[in-house]
């Protein structure tokens, strides 16, 4: 018979708010991270990218680099084929009354993903204004009237990299992820005592009325940690990480995990916008029948056959973007978050659809064939009914 939870073990679990003098005096050490993901085309030539930016760039900081995991043993961790990391250096970002100056930084997927990084550091800021801060940064940059900064970093990129982008789309697949990172509080906090001492859930929900007991629980559901120091909380648009290591692994894993989403999105829109036209096709198709029609179901498989091609070599190479083998707790995490951004199930659906297309491709190579057979038949009855009217007309004379 399963365990039950009682009242008693859920409030350990996930405790009510602490009172907000618990959290006076703390302050953090960390950064305040924006990610934008963005679907720009089917496909990147990094090494273009690179040399394209390069002949652009003559600030020698400004060089692309290769992604590479930090803290992990390349065995096991690995990236299928590693993105390419552009550093745009500071910019400004108004948030309410105050300017801040922000790290923005690209890393551009062979896949056709692009990931466009804003980063807030923070030093001995008070806990309630770090929460405060990340807040008025997610509704900044959440806001397209107010969030110039990713079409500005976007054009840029666009105007320079567009030559690399192999059938670029028009960059309206977003996704969006924020990311809240403690490297250290200013006194010595265990994980088991960090619910008493700060409110999660009103960080990674932006609400500042409470919260419910139950809409706390969802909330900090997914929540992993492996040493005494460090904390992973995942949540659909937002995570908050405790890592005195500085950055880690994890945030290119979440990073990883969004731009798979994004992509299998894509493929998604791409099969439901395709499957009514393949319909309409092949419906068009049929309705004719004429000697041509064995080569009109012979280059529309052919059609449909290239499009499954082409969409299972890119989403191979999206499942394969990172590989996570003997790390277990960053395999946890992973999994967790593509469980949480339903990757899977997206993946799934574009399976499905798939599986459509290479029915229907299917089936019109057969009824070429068959096509082919009828006019062959027809041929060879012509050809007899000639041979007998000129054998009737050589009796005749």
């Amino acid at each position: 018979m399963p365990a039950t939870m009682s009242p008693s073990d859920s409030a350990m679990l996930f405790p009510a708010a602490p009172p907000v003098s618990a959290s006076s005096g703390l302050t953090v050490t960390g950064d305040i991270i924006a990610l934008r993901l963005v679907d720009v085309a089917y496909e990147m030539d990094l090494k273009e990218a690179e040399r394209l930016w390069l002949q652009r760039q003559s600030d020698e900081r400004s060089r692309p680099a290769r992604a590479s995991l930090s803290t992990t043993s390349p065995k096991a961790v690995s990236f299928g084929n590693p993105p390419l990391t552009i550093d745009l250096g500071i910019r400004h970002l108004v948030v309410g009354l105050a300017t801040h100056e922000v790290a923005v930084a690209v890393r551009l997927y062979d896949f056709g993903a692009l990931v466009i990084e804003i980063r807030r550091p923070v030093t001995d800021m008070l806990w309630q204004d770090f929460v405060a801060l990340h807040d008025g940064i997610f509704t900044v940059l959440d806001n397209e009237e107010t969030a110039t900064v990713w079409r500005d970093i976007l054009s840029t990129l666009r105007k320079t990299l567009l030559p690399c982008w192999k059938k670029p789309t028009d960059g309206s697949l977003q996704e969006d992820y924020q990311i809240a990172f403690v490297r250290h509080f200013n006194e010595p906090i265990s994980i088991d005592a960090l619910d008493t001492k700060i409110d999660i859930a009103a960080l990674l929900s932006g609400e500042t009325r409470p919260l419910s007991q139950q809409a706390r629980r969802d909330l900090l559901r997914q929540r992993f940690s492996y040493y005494e120091d460090d904390l992973v909380i995942l949540t659909w648009d937002r995570a908050f990480i405790i890592d005195a290591r500085g950055d880690s692994d994890i945030l290119d894993v979440l990073e990883v995990a969004n731009a798979q989403l994004l992509e299998m999105r894509f493929y998604d829109e791409l099969l439901d916008a395709e499957l009514p036209r393949m319909y309409n096709m092949v419906e068009a198709a049929r309705k004719r029948f004429d000697m041509y029609a064995p080569r009109r179901f012979a280059t529309l498989a052919r059609r449909f056959h290239t499009l499954v091609a082409e969409v299972t070599e890119l989403t191979e190479r999206v499942d394969n973007a990172l590989q996570v083998t003997e790390d277990v707790y960053l395999a946890r995490i992973y999994g967790a978050a593509l469980d949480l951004f339903r990757v899977k199930a997206v993946s799934a659906a574009v399976d499905r659809k798939l599986d459509i297309v290479r029915d229907t491709y299917s089936a019109l190579y057969e009824e070429a064939a068959g096509s082919r057979g009828q006019m062959l038949e027809v041929a060879v009855i012509l050809l007899i009914m000639i041979e007998v009217f000129l054998a009737l007309l050589h009796v005749e004379h």
